[in-house]
């Protein structure tokens, strides 16, 4: 049966709503298989064939003979397409084979043993391969997970005797390079390091995890690890990505071989482009407003758990997954009361015991549908999946098709669904399907050398092992430039061996790999005084200012008290039919130009900039209908960030010979700006919360009209610079979303933004599209990078 006929219909209350922008069929996939390699152990074939594995696909086995053969390379498939034997194998038997020999002969001191080290980007991951290595019932395997959760009396068994170690980045960091020490017997026998979902690892999180593989490799070296290769061999597992070698490389410093031709079965799944319908609600500037994605998401989640399908509904946002979760099930109630308690949200926040009961029941089938973050992207195990809901645009391509890999494993069919978000490039997506379907995945975008990232984790190394001159080259081409910073800045001392760290406190501190500064903040129950979970610092002015309504497991409350100081936010039940948004303000200044494009009368920088934003207010909006109830001011404080940005600068001659008057420039700059940082994900592999815009009628840097748009990361994340690379496109791009948009006057599907601190005033749309037009009339292709200069400025 085509699954167009069989699912589609599920999604609505007719064959083809008018909801539905398009419909993509991808096809179904035969297996292509391969013998096990000569050199795997018969007990490793034997304890997978007890698993129903009689024999390994084509490409687990091309990734496998590398790997054994002492070469680092990535395997980049799909979804379910079992990247994990491929890593599994080599590590399995060269750890199997070693213990085999100690029990051989038990007396003798045996230096060749095998050990394996495996990264993963989240702790549920980690549990669920945890899981399916001692499914395979290998008496030589002691695998174990070491991470936040582990109880600490039973990590000094783990450290001495475990020869499989499942942990994180985080843990990596903060305890066990930190410690090496302590693990001196484990890295001297490291064989293989898995770093699985290294497509996860980008922006600043990514810059910060390719360092942490350097230090990584430099402890190795101390200790000499790998018997039989110089190095620890290193095994990645990623979605299907661009230039996943080249990636990968960059991710751990060394070359790497790419296996990604995918020769794993799979069904045909059906994609439909979803577009929700225009309400009559009206929005600012009077503006008819669409329905949010999240009631739209809910809508249809409910349809299909109705129908007894099981479904995950994705969405960035951790509210965005409470809310779908909370709307869902009163919809089930209505239809039957037994269906709602079949509905979860999961997010990261959560407490340990949370999320692993949630993971649990997802397997088990006790639940049918699921509204969650990406956390439930990456690859633990969820067999029997029907369908997936993708609610807004997730950031990229390669996010959105391992979302839709979710579903339909073991060849059966799917059905999956992007519900576009009221934004101009989910509008732009939905109407121009070749934009998702017909273009290659997106690069991974990070950079190792963004001084931010680099100068604390040379500290960190130099507390590991103090930094001698042969190893910069390891960091990368500014390593020796920015030492000399940190030693002007007190951070390290020089001698004549090299840098040292001479401080007291853990130079492991400095770093965060995960956010941007300032550590967790608790969320507290006023009534109860339990924890109720975790949020970054930065996210606070945004998400838990006094007034916001904050969602847990169904459960709303409304925040009472942000306390900065304590890093705390206390919060109240409440039942509100509205949710909170924030609005901010923001200036920025220039600070250091790297590159430079000319385009006629128009140039387009690429530099260092200082940001300096405050949020100002919130809006309460209802939670169905998006209809704004109201808005609040804020008396929060101000923040700096200093980062990189693209900045277009355009004379007045230029815009007035196309047009426009004086008076019409900040509306166009300001539409064109909002439209654009909607855009740019495009190009690079970002969301528009990654980034932020400033554009004003005369800047006081460029004494003209100028657009800004800048990484939200301290020192940047690779965004803007991308931007800077595919300018042309980008905003040929932005051009043609507005133009194609059918509203008269500005809408969030173009130019409205919904985190405008001006309450997205002044907008033009048709000034806009002139603008851009002037933009591109010279437009070219920019030159070689040149090499950035450093900027470290410490937290």
């Amino acid at each position: 049966m085509n699954p167009h006929d069989s699912l589609l219909p599920l999604l609505g209350r007719s064959p083809e709503p008018e909801q539905l922008r398009h419909v993509h069929t991808i096809p179904a996939r035969a297996a292509v298989h391969q013998p096990w390699p000569s050199w795997v152990h018969p007990d490793l074939v034997a304890a997978y064939g007890s698993r129903g594995i009689q024999e390994p696909y084509r490409h687990q086995v091309e990734a496998a003979d590398t790997a054994h053969n002492g070469r680092h390379v990535v395997v980049a498939t799909g979804t379910a397409s079992g990247k994990s034997l491929a890593y599994q194998l080599p590590a399995l038997d060269a750890i199997h084979r070693s213990e085999l020999r100690v029990l051989a002969d038990p007396g003798k001191i045996h230096d060749d043993g095998a050990v394996t080290l495996y990264l993963s980007p989240t702790k549920a991951l980690a549990a669920d391969q945890l899981s399916a290595i001692r499914a395979l019932e290998l008496p030589t395997v002691r695998a174990e997970t070491y991470d936040g959760d582990t109880d600490p009396a039973a990590r000094r068994w783990i450290r001495d005797h475990a020869n499989f170690i499942l942990a994180n980045p985080d843990m990596l960091h903060f305890g066990i390079l930190p410690n090496h020490a302590w693990w001196a017997g484990f890295f001297r026998r490291l064989r293989y390091v898995i770093v699985d979902e290294a497509h996860s690892y980008r922006g600043v999180f990514g810059s910060h995890v390719a360092n942490l593989m350097r230090r990584l490799r430099r402890v190795c070296a101390y200790y000499g690890a790998g018997t039989s290769f110089p190095e620890p061999v290193f095994i990645a597992a990623s979605a299907t990505a661009s230039d996943p070698d080249a990636s990968f490389s960059r991710l751990i410093g060394a070359p790497v071989q790419a296996v990604s031709t995918d020769c794993s079965p799979h069904g045909a799944t059906t994609v439909a482009l979803w577009e929700p319908a225009l309400t009559e609600v009206k929005g600012e500037n009077g503006a008819k407003e669409r329905r949010t994605a999240v009631a739209e998401t809910a809508d249809l989640l409910a349809n299909l758990v109705s129908a007894q399908i099981r479904t995950i509904a994705f969405i960035k946002s951790r509210r965005g997954a409470e809310t779908i979760s909370s709307i869902t099930k009163r919809l089930l109630d209505e239809v039957d009361p037994s269906l709602p308690q079949r509905v979860a949200a999961y997010r990261s926040g959560y407490l340990p015991e949370e999320r692993r009961a949630v993971e649990k029941a997802l397997r088990s089938g006790r639940l049918l549908g699921v509204s969650s973050t990406s956390a439930l992207e990456l690859g633990i195990d969820i067999s029997g999946l029907d369908a997936v809901l993708v609610a807004g645009w997730p950031g990229t391509r390669a996010s959105l098709f391992q979302q839709i890999g979710r579903a339909g494993r073991a060849g059966q069919e799917a059905l999956a669904a992007f519900v576009a978000s009221d934004d101009p490039l989910d509008t732009f997506l939905v109407n121009h399907p070749e934009a998702i379907f017909d273009v290659s995945v997106e690069a991974t975008v990070f950079d190792p050398s963004n001084p931010y990232v680099l100068g604390p984790h040379l500290c960190a190394a130099a507390a590991e092992l103090p930094l001698g001159p042969g190893e910069l080259d390891l960091f990368g081409p500014t390593t020796e430039g920015l030492l000399d910073k940190l030693v002007a800045q007190g951070y390290l001392r020089r001698r004549p061996a090299g840098w040292f760290w001479t401080h007291s406190q853990s130079a492991a501190a400095m770093v965060n790999l995960r956010a941007d500064g300032g550590g967790p903040v608790s969320i507290v129950d006023a009534d109860t005084g339990s924890l109720l979970g975790t949020m970054d610092s930065p996210q606070t002015h945004y998400q838990a200012h006094n007034g916001a309504v904050y969602v847990h497991q169904g459960d709303t409350y409304v925040v009472e008290d942000l306390n900065e100081d304590d890093h705390c936010v206390v919060v109240r039940r409440a039942n509100p039919d509205y949710y909170t948004t924030a609005r901010d303000v923001t200036q920025i200044e220039v600070l250091d130009t790297q590159r430079t494009m000319q385009w006629g009368d128009i140039t387009v920088h690429f530099g260092d900039v200082k940001v300096t934003t405050q949020v100002v207010s919130f809006q309460r909006k209802a939670l169905i209908s998006n209809e704004i109830l109201g808005e609040e001011p804020l008396d929060l404080g101000a923040r700096e960030l200093f980062t990189k940005a693209v900045w277009f600068v355009v004379n007045n001659r230029s815009l007035t010979a196309a047009g426009l008057i004086e008076a019409q420039f900040p509306g166009a700059l300001h539409a064109a700006e909002h439209a654009a940082i909607g855009l740019l994900p495009l190009v690079a592999s970002s969301d528009r919360w990654d980034i932020g815009g400033v554009s004003t009628a005369l800047h006081a840097d460029t004494g003209v009209p100028t657009i800004f748009v800048y990484d939200g990361h301290p020192g940047g994340a690779g965004f803007a610079e991308r931007g800077f690379d595919k300018a042309k496109v980008w905003l040929a791009a932005t051009r043609d979303a507005i133009k194609a948009c059918e509203c008269d006057s500005g809408c969030p599907s173009c130019v409205q933004s919904p985190k405008c601190g001006n309450k997205n005033n002044p907008l033009d749309k048709h000034a806009a599209v002139t603008l851009l037009e002037v933009l591109l009339k010279d437009a070219t292709e920019p030159a070689a990078a040149s090499e950035p200069s450093v900027g470290f400025r410490p937290a």
